[in-house]
């Protein structure tokens, strides 16, 4: 993938953040919450980063599949063998809590594999970047790139995973949606490992700590739709993690007919024999 599509994506990202900040941190904002057809929130934010988003890839020759824009038929879909996959808001929920554990996530999908991912936390300023060519980062304290190339960036950013010693076994779960198949699943890991510690976050971030290293693993056995998992996986699996279907040897895949995920684990990569 050509690196100004990478850099697209990051100040797309990046601006977007900013948008989501400063409805976030308005004291009199009241979020204007809205209800969609399946119950969950959308906020004035995340319409917000939506339009900043799309008007920053569409600059660029591939389709935008986003959360909170128009989902054309499978029948039009099918035919796109690359295509830009985009949650503006991650973690609406934990944005409405006002707890800082949302991100904005931008996936770049070929055939079905996401191979460049960009995830932003605005609140921690964290910028988290990954092509399969050249790996996973993670960059601390950025706001704007400016005319930053993506040369320096790497330079001055993590290579992911960066892994640090511990004697724990280390899940991460979800804040808000864990389930009594994910409570079996941890308790499974209490008989195989000596020592475990759970790690309860919001959004993509869950995906992030296993690409640095920082978790062992985190499995979602609840629902979730490609825009939730394409920028984290594609991060992943530069950091040389995958996400795997629960229960098989498979990858997630995307741009499929139906946009539900299927259950899934984040972990090493298995070893082939």
């Amino acid at each position: 993938m050509e690196q100004r599509y990478i850099l697209n994506a990051i100040d797309a990202a990046l601006h977007a953040g900013a948008d989501i900040l400063s409805i976030y941190n308005d004291p009199a904002s009241d979020f204007e919450i809205e209800k969609k057809a399946d119950n969950s929130p959308l906020t004035i934010a995340d319409r917000k980063a939506h339009e900043t988003i799309t008007g920053y890839l569409n600059a660029t020759p591939f389709p935008v599949l986003s959360e909170e824009g128009k989902h054309l038929p499978y029948t039009e879909r099918c035919g796109w063998d690359s295509l830009w996959i985009v949650d503006p808001l991650d973690g609406t929920k934990e944005f409405i809590k006002r707890n800082g554990e949302f991100t904005v996530n931008i996936a770049w999908v070929s055939h079905s594999v996401p191979v460049m991912g960009v995830i932003y936390l605005p609140v921690k300023q964290e910028l988290y970047f990954a092509e399969e060519h050249i790996g996973a980062y993670r960059l601390s304290g950025i706001t704007s790139r400016g005319d930053v190339s993506l040369e320096e960036l790497m330079a001055s950013a993590t290579r992911l995973p960066a892994e640090a010693a511990r004697d724990k076994f280390v899940i991460v779960a979800s804040r808000s949606h864990l389930t009594p198949e994910t409570e079996s699943y941890i308790e499974e890991m209490k008989r195989q490992h000596a020592e475990v510690e759970l790690i309860s976050s919001g959004s993509s971030i869950k995906i992030c700590l296993v690409a640095e290293g920082k978790a062992d693993v985190y499995p979602r056995f609840a629902p979730t739709m490609e825009w939730d998992t394409a920028a984290g996986h594609a991060i992943a699996r530069a950091a040389g993690m995958e996400v795997y279907q629960a229960g098989k040897e498979e990858p997630l895949c995307y741009n499929k007919e139906d946009l539900l995920n299927p259950w899934f684990v984040v972990e090493p990569k298995r070893m082939k024999y």
